[in-house]
């Protein structure tokens, strides 16, 4: 068991900075995720560390060691790959137990690893079969306990759940989540599913660009985003965003976005007086957009006339597809609800949970 720290990594290929300035402080027996979306340099980050890469400016230290020169196999670090990679001619067994043969552990030794691994990912009565005979799922916990075997002291995922159907994502990273818990080790995981970073990290980094964003825990990213691209890719469906600008009557603040005007809450008006007159970007989550016959009772609501465009019936929701003259939004709402297209609805907007981004920076005003 160990922490993980990055200090000023930089990967570059040719003009390409993969990594740009990456400074990570990993807790021992935490679970990381690194979320962002394709081409981020999320899962070129984690090849650094498990030195698959070769680091072209920093260091990164496993616990109180620089690994930058040390060869892969003596990091103590193992990975779970987006493929499973197991050998098709061998059973379960000597798939997990192959790392451990080429190291030349005792044979009682591997028998009671991977013995141990298989009864902490249900597949004991799996051991005798070769990989054609398992299912997806069978053979992404043989890929984990191929892992699990090592007894590393960091765990690496790179997106291990892409492969599987969506039932078996959400019952897959449940399972991560307990193996994590039973095995009290660091985990660093890469995705760019940011439900799967919001259900099973410690804390979330947000990387964008080679770049990180911001890392927090997930309930702090989603109530408190740094910056625009936060704020749009933490939560499903994501943050609603209108251009818009500030407007002062009197002692009331608005947000104008020309078709519409919705009144600040009191208690942010000194915040966001600086910026009055100026171009801001206003944002709201879908879920804090309501029918107003079914909204919960103590938020700061203020109307919103809008058209309905599209309905998608959840079940336990519905999501709805709204217009106000140039502006198309979201909301999530209650599922008694009996919107149709082409409805000329009011909805309410729960002005306590609203952000203002500024136009050129994209960084919060808070």
């Amino acid at each position: 068991m160990a922490s993980v720290t990055y200090d000023h990594v930089y990967k570059r290929f040719g003009d390409v900075v993969a990594v740009n300035d990456l400074n990570i402080h990993i807790e021992d027996k935490e679970f990381l995720v690194l979320v962002g979306p394709s081409g981020c340099g999320k899962t070129t980050a984690l090849r650094l560390l498990a030195g698959l890469e070769d680091i072209t400016e920093g260091r990164i230290l496993i616990g109180d060691q620089v690994v930058n020169d040390v060869a892969p196999k003596d990091r103590d670090i193992a990975m779970v790959f987006q493929s499973y990679a197991l050998y098709p001619h061998m059973t379960v067994f000597d798939n997990m137990a192959f790392g451990l043969k080429l190291r030349k552990t005792p044979k009682q030794e591997i028998k009671r690893r991977v013995e141990n691994a298989a009864q902490i990912l249900g597949i004991e009565n799996l051991l005798d079969r070769k990989p054609r005979q398992l299912s997806g799922g069978q053979r992404q916990r043989v890929a984990v306990g191929r892992a699990i075997v090592r007894e590393p002291k960091v765990f690496l995922f790179d997106e291990p759940l892409s492969n599987l159907d969506a039932k078996l994502r959400v019952e897959t990273r449940a399972n991560i989540s307990k193996l994590h818990q039973q095995l009290q080790t660091t985990f660093i995981y890469v995705t760019h599913d940011q439900v799967e970073a919001m259900t099973m990290a410690t804390r979330i980094a947000v990387i964008n660009k080679g770049i990180l964003q911001q890392i927090d825990t997930p309930q702090a990213l989603y109530d408190h985003p740094d910056n625009l691209f936060v704020a749009g890719f933490i939560g499903s469906p994501a943050m609603n965003f209108f251009p818009a600008t500030l407007r002062k009557d009197g002692n009331a603040l608005y947000v104008d976005g020309g078709t519409f005007a919705v009144q600040v809450p009191e208690n942010r008006v000194s915040t966001y007086a600086p910026y009055v007159g100026k171009s801001i970007i206003f944002g709201i989550r879908p879920e804090d957009i309501h029918n107003p016959e079914f909204a919960p009772p103590g938020i700061i609501a203020q109307p919103l006339e809008a058209v309905v465009d599209v309905t998608e019936l959840m079940g336990n929701e519905i999501f709805v597809y709204l217009k106000n003259g140039d502006h198309n939004f979201v909301a999530r709402v209650d599922p008694r609800s009996r919107y149709q297209m082409g409805d000329r609805v009011q909805v309410v907007l729960n002005m306590a949970n609203m952000h203002i981004f500024d136009r050129d920076t994209e960084k919060a005003i808070r």
